[in-house]
Order: structure tokens, then sequence, then C-alpha cells
């Protein structure tokens, strides 16, 4: 085991210790229905935090998957606007922040980026958002992370995006990362509210699209992990993670520990990755939970916890 790194797949990095806890507290976990015992987190999650435990895990490197959403950014840039503004004013004022959504990306991926080169346990996968830049520019830009800021894959979410991954607006983005030879992780589950974006099915039409592009599907399905098996059958091309749906087994909607494992083996365990979606979960016990699963042998044991992950992600 030692002779191979082990890689968590799935970390979030916040600029702040206080956002990132802040964002835990009003974020509620759904989908897999009720458990009682699911063990959190105490970090934060900025920077110090996130190299803090990876010190104190078994974890070599950790992948920074950077989340930039239009409707986050855009809610949260209102939210410090003046409340005193008069309306011109303040229409002015929602024009401006509007116009700058594509600037804030591009800043959020570099300071990602930057973050990594300074601490090499992290890996940088850069946000893409087909609200935030039209098709060229996207291209351009991820094009421009790659090659001058070290970026190793591209980050995301159909969910708070608020897009279909099967929408062909979004092919630009899958076009640049197949030329790229570089990986998409995506978050999968259901919607708590609107269209299920982000369900396993709802990938089948990218995934044979591209047949040469790597997209790591998040979570296992999460919520929606009864379809997962269907899409890995289909498309070779299809991998996923086990972040998040590791610390919920045994939640009234999600697998128990031997329906997990069993899900893995039938998906191909040289098809999975482990993540802990820090600062959510412990690295520590996300690889404590993985060894523990039933049916897997240690060698794919292993595979799971890094081999993998070097040669789908290409690290």
């Amino acid at each position: 085991m030692a002779a191979t790194p082990i890689i968590d797949t799935h970390m979030h990095i916040y600029p702040s210790r206080e956002q990132g806890l802040r964002n835990k507290a009003t974020y509620e976990v759904w989908e897999y229905g009720k458990k009682t015992d699911v063990r959190f987190s105490p970090y934060g999650g900025d920077v110090e935090d996130a190299l803090t435990a990876i010190r104190e895990s078994p974890v070599d490197r950790a992948v920074v998957v950077n989340l930039f959403a239009i409707t986050r950014a855009r809610a949260s840039a209102v939210a410090d606007l003046p409340r005193d503004l008069d309306e011109p004013t303040r229409q002015d004022a929602l024009a401006e922040i509007e116009a700058t959504m594509g600037d804030r990306l591009r800043r959020s991926n570099r300071l990602v980026c930057d973050m990594a080169k300074r601490h090499p346990e992290l890996i940088a996968f850069v946000a893409a958002d087909p609200w935030a830049l039209d098709s060229t520019e996207m291209q351009a830009h991820l094009a421009e992370m790659v090659a001058s800021h070290g970026a190793r894959g591209v980050k995301l979410h159909p969910v708070l995006q608020q897009f279909s991954v099967s929408d062909p607006r979004t092919y630009p983005i899958y076009e640049t990362c197949r030329d790229l030879a570089i990986p998409i992780v995506a978050h999968s589950g259901p919607s708590r509210v609107g269209a299920p974006f982000a369900e396993p099915r709802a990938f089948a039409d990218a995934l044979r699209a591209f047949p040469d592009l790597t997209i790591v599907l998040a979570h296992l399905g999460g919520g929606a992990w009864r379809q997962t098996l269907e899409i890995a059958r289909s498309f070779p091309n299809a991998h996923f993670d086990c972040c998040e749906i590791l610390a919920w087994t045994g939640a009234t909607n999600a697998p128990d520990d031997e329906q997990l494992a069993r899900l893995i083996r039938e998906i191909g365990p040289d098809r999975v990755l482990m993540g802990s979606d820090f600062p959510w979960y412990d690295l520590d016990e996300t690889v404590e939970h993985v060894m523990s699963l039933p049916l897997l042998s240690p060698e794919e044991k292993s595979g799971i916890l890094g081999a993998n992950a070097g040669r789908i992600l290409r690290l």
C-alpha cells in the first residue's frame, strides 16, 4: 500500500475558515435520507485546514475541485449592495455585477491554480460555468489555465450551475477538455427542486457524444445511485468517485456497505476513485471506510485509494 500514493480526488477549499463553516452550517444533506451517526469534519476548510488534514491523514495528495456558479456569485454580490440605493442606481449596479461574472470566474480559477503551485500536495481542477463566458471565451480560458497555470482538470456542478450536462451549449467545454486530454469531475445526484440535471442518466448523451472524454461522476450518483450501474455498463468513459456516499452508507436512501461494495465490483473497481468531500468529511475516516468495505480485495482497495486516480486523472 505504501508504494502507491493515496489520492483524495474530491476536496473543496474556501477562501476563509469562516466562509467554509458558514457554508457547512447552511447546507443540508438531504438526498440520502436519515442516518443518525454521520460524522462530519470539524474543519472550516481554508487552505491551512486542508494542509493540516492532509498531514494528519494517510493521504499524499488531494484534488481541489473549484466550484464557481453564477447563481451563487450573483446572489453574494447582490447581498453586498447598499440597501438604500434608489431603483435606477440599483439597476445600474445589477448590470455591472452581471458584466463581471466572467472575470469572477477567471479570478477564482487563477486563485486555485496559484494555491496548487504553492502547495504541491494540491492538484487544481478549475471551474467551468457555461453561463459565465461564451463558448469561445470559455475554451480560451480553460486552455490558458492548463497551459500557463497548471490546471489538471475541470469541475462542473449542473445543479448549482443550472444547466443540463447534455445541453449542446456545454459541448464546447467537453471538446476543449477532450482536446487538452484533461478529465471532468461532475457532481451527480438528484435535485431537490427543478430538473434532474445531474442524475446519472442525465450524462448519457454527453458520454455518448464524447467517447474519448473522461467524465467522473461524483458521489457514485448520490441519492440516485441506483441509476449508476446502467450508465457504467453503457459508457466505458464514465468513471466515478465515492465521496460523501461513503459517509451515508446505511441511511434510508443510501446503500449499505455491502451494497456499495457490490456496486463498485459491478462497475469495475478500477473505475472508482476515493474522495473525501472535505471539509464536510475527514480524509482519514474516508480512507479507513474504503479499507473496511467487504467483497473488495486489497488490490482493488489500493486502486480506489490512489492507483486509479493516477491513471484516470492522468496525475
